[in-house]
């Protein structure tokens, strides 16, 4: 049997398999395409998330600022109340001491 002959009855499959891979490649590629436009918009997302993320802390770190203000304020009221509470006492502990030892 010549060559040619033995190729005869493969010689239908090579054009399918040729046109098989190429239909694979173009798959391939729109696969691909999608895959890169996927991760653009999850860039995407992701640098709003961070910009969103960003401007939280900002705005819980102010909060947390002027939280602590208030705070200092209220501790600066409170020790002028007790430094005020002390004295009256010590005032009238005086007074009472120096009524005691006049008698």
């Amino acid at each position: 049997m010549p060559l040619e002959e033995r190729f005869e009855p493969i010689a239908h499959v090579t054009p399918g398999l040729a046109e098989e891979r190429r239909k694979d490649r173009e798959e391939f590629r729109g696969l691909w395409r999608d895959t890169q436009r996927q991760l653009n918009e999850l860039a995407i997302q992701v640098v709003e998330m961070d910009d969103r993320l960003g401007k939280r802390i900002e705005a819980l770190a102010e909060e947390s600022r002027a939280a602590d203000r208030r705070l200092g304020e209220r501790i600066e009221e409170t020790d002028k109340r007790l430094g005020a509470r002390i004295e009256a006492l010590v005032s009238a502990m005086g007074e009472f001491i120096a009524g005691q030892t006049r008698k």
